[in-house]
C-alpha cells in the first residue's frame, strides 16, 4: 500500500482544481496524511485523524523559525497599511511626476517597469505602487490600461522570487530548513537565481516590450480607454514620500544587516526567519513613530490602522500555517521519498526539472497561489534531489518558477486581481492579454531546463 503515500498531495490538487480553494485543499491534505500515519486507521481512525491534524498544525508553533515567519506575515499587513494611509505612496507618485521622469511613452513604460522592480518587498505593494504611479501617465501618452496591468503584474512576482530579501525568501527558507543539505538553505536559495528561467524570461519580455513599444497577441490590439476602477480608492491626501521610502529602506537595510549579524558576518549563514522578522518589526516601528510625530495621527488611530492591515493578510497567514504543517506531515509520511523512487525508476534525469516546472505551473494556475504550490512541491522535490543526486538549486528553481507562473497570470490570483485594480483594467481583459506572454515564457523555460538537463546531468 505504498502508493497511498501520494494520496495527500493528490487530494490537494483535486480539491484546488474542483473548488479553487487552497486552504480547504491544504487542510484536507493534512488530514489524509495524518490519517495514513495512524497505525490502525480503521474504526475510529477518521476521528483520530482529525485530532492528529489539529496536533500537526499546533506543532508548527513548536519551531521558533516557523512562529517568526507567521508573525512576520501578519506584521507586513500593518506595515503596508501604515505606508498607504500615511499618504507616502501618493506623495511619491506626485514627486516623480513633478521631477519630469516621464516625457515620452517609452520613458513612462520604462519608469513603470523599474518601479515594479525596485519595490520588491511584496508583490501586491509592487503592483499598487507602480499602478498608481503610472496609470494617469499611460492615459496621457495613449497607452492602454491593459498594457499597464501587464507591466506591473509581470514585474512583481518574478522580481520577488529573484530578489529574495522579502517574505518569499523567508518562507522558502522555512520550508527548506527542515531538510539536510551540504550547503545552507540560504546558499541553495541564492543559487536558484540563475536557474529561475521563468522569472528571468518574463522580466526580459517586459523590458523588451516597454523599451520597444512592441506587443503581441491580444495585448497589441487593446484600445486606449479609461475604464472605471473596479473598487473605489481610499481618499488619502499626499503627505511626503519619506513616509513610504524610509520604512522600505529600513526594511531592506535591516534584512541585510540582520542577515550579516545572525550569520556572524557571513550573509550566507544568516537566519532568514530571524532577519525578516526583526527587519519588519523595525520598519513597522519606524513607520509608526513617523506617523505619530507628524501630528496627524493619534496612537489609537495608528493601532486601529495596524490591526486592520493585519486582518487583510489573515488568509495568507492561514495558507502559510497549513503549508508548514503539510510539509511536516508529508515528510513524516515519506511521500517525497516514495515519489523520488518512482521518478528515479521511470524519468530520465534531464526531464526532472522541466516536468517539475510544468507540474508547478499547473498547480499554481489552478490555485492562484505560488506559496501553496511551494508547500506541495518542495516536500516532494527535496527527496528527489537527495535520492537522485540532482543539483538542489536547479530543482528548487524549477519549483519556484512554476509557482510564480500561476501567481502572476491566474484569474484567481490575488496579485492578478490587485494588478487589474491598480491599473484600472478589467480583470478578464488583463488575464486574456497577459496569458499569451506567460505561456511563451513558460515554453521557453521548458526548453531551457531541458537543455540544462541534457548538457549538465
Amino acid at each position: 500500500m505504498e502508493w497511498l503515500k501520494i494520496l495527500p498531495p493528490l487530494v490537494a490538487v483535486i480539491i484546488v482544481l474542483w473548488q479553487k480553494e487552497v486552504i480547504l485543499a491544504l487542510l484536507m491534505a493534512i488530514f489524509v496524511s495524518e490519517w495514513l500515519l495512524l497505525t490502525d486507521p480503521a474504526g475510529l481512525g477518521v476521528f483520530y485523524g482529525g485530532i492528529a491534524t489539529l496536533d500537526r498544525i499546533t506543532a508548527v508553533f513548536a519551531d521558533a523559525g516557523n512562529t517568526r515567519i507567521l508573525i512576520f506575515s501578519v506584521m507586513v499587513g500593518a506595515l503596508l497599511a501604515y505606508m498607504r494611509t500615511s499618504g507616502g505612496v501618493i506623495a511619491l507618485v506626485e514627486m516623480l511626476i513633478k521631477k519630469g521622469f516621464a516625457k515620452t511613452p517609452r520613458q513612462v513604460s520604462m519608469m513603470t517597469t523599474i518601479t515594479g522592480i525596485v519595490v520588491f518587498i511584496e508583490s501586491n505593494l509592487s503592483v499598487l505602487t507602480a499602478g498608481i504611479l503610472s496609470r494617469g501617465l499611460f492615459d496621457k501618452f495613449g497607452l492602454s490600461r491593459a498594457k499597464l496591468a501587464y507591466i506591473i503584474d509581470s514585474t512583481s512576482a518574478p522580481i520577488c522570487i529573484l530578489i529574495l530579501l522579502n517574505a518569499w525568501g523567508a518562507y522558502i527558507l522555512a520550508l527548506l530548513s527542515s531538510y539536510h543539505f551540504e550547503q545552507s538553505a540560504a546558499q541553495i536559495l541564492w543559487g536558484t537565481i540563475p536557474f529561475n528561467f521563468y522569472a528571468l524570461v518574463t522580466l526580459a519580455l517586459v523590458f523588451f516590450s516597454a523599451y520597444s513599444g512592441r506587443y503581441f497577441g491580444p495585448l497589441a490590439k487593446t484600445e486606449v480607454h479609461k475604464p472605471e476602477d473596479i473598487v473605489e480608492e481610499e481618499d488619502i491626501d499626499a503627505s511626503h514620500a519619506s513616509f513610504m521610502v524610509v520604512p522600505l529602506l529600513v526594511m531592506v537595510g535591516g534584512m541585510i544587516g540582520f542577515m550579516l549579524w545572525t550569520g556572524g558576518g557571513d550573509m550566507a549563514k544568516g537566519s532568514g526567519s530571524k532577519s525578516v522578522f526583526y527587519a519588519t518589526a523595525l520598519a513597522c516601528m519606524v513607520a509608526y513613530f513617523m506617523m505619530l510625530f507628524s501630528g496627524r495621527f493619534k496612537h489609537k488611530t495608528l493601532v486601529k490602522i495596524g490591526f486592520e492591515g493585519m486582518s487583510e493578510l489573515l488568509p495568507l497567514v492561514a495558507i502559510v500555517l497549513l503549508s508548514l504543517a503539510l510539509g511536516a506531515s508529508l515528510k513524516a509520511l515519506g511521500t517525497g521519498v516514495y515519489i523520488s523512487q518512482i521518478v528515479g525508476d521511470f524519468l530520465p534525469l534531464y526531464l526532472v526539472a522541466p516536468i517539475i516546472f510544468l507540474v508547478g505551473a499547473l498547480i499554481s494556475f489552478s490555485t492562484g497561489t505560488s506559496w501553496g504550490t511551494f508547500a506541495i512541491l518542495i516536500p516532494i522535490g527535496v527527496p528527489i534531489i537527495q535520492t537522485m543526486g540532482l543539483p538542489p538549486s536547479l530543482i528548487i528553481a524549477a519549483i519556484l518558477g512554476g509557482g510564480v507562473f500561476g501567481d502572476h497570470c491566474s484569474p484567481i490570483s490575488d496579485t492578478t486581481a490587485v494588478s487589474a485594480i491598480a491599473s484600472g483594467c478589467d480583470l478578464l481583459e488583463h488575464v486574456r492579454t497577459q496569458l499569451p506572454y506567460a505561456l511563451v515564457a513558460g515554453g521557453i523555460t521548458m526548453v531551457l531546463y531541458l537543455l540544462v538537463g541534457l548538457f549538465t546531468l
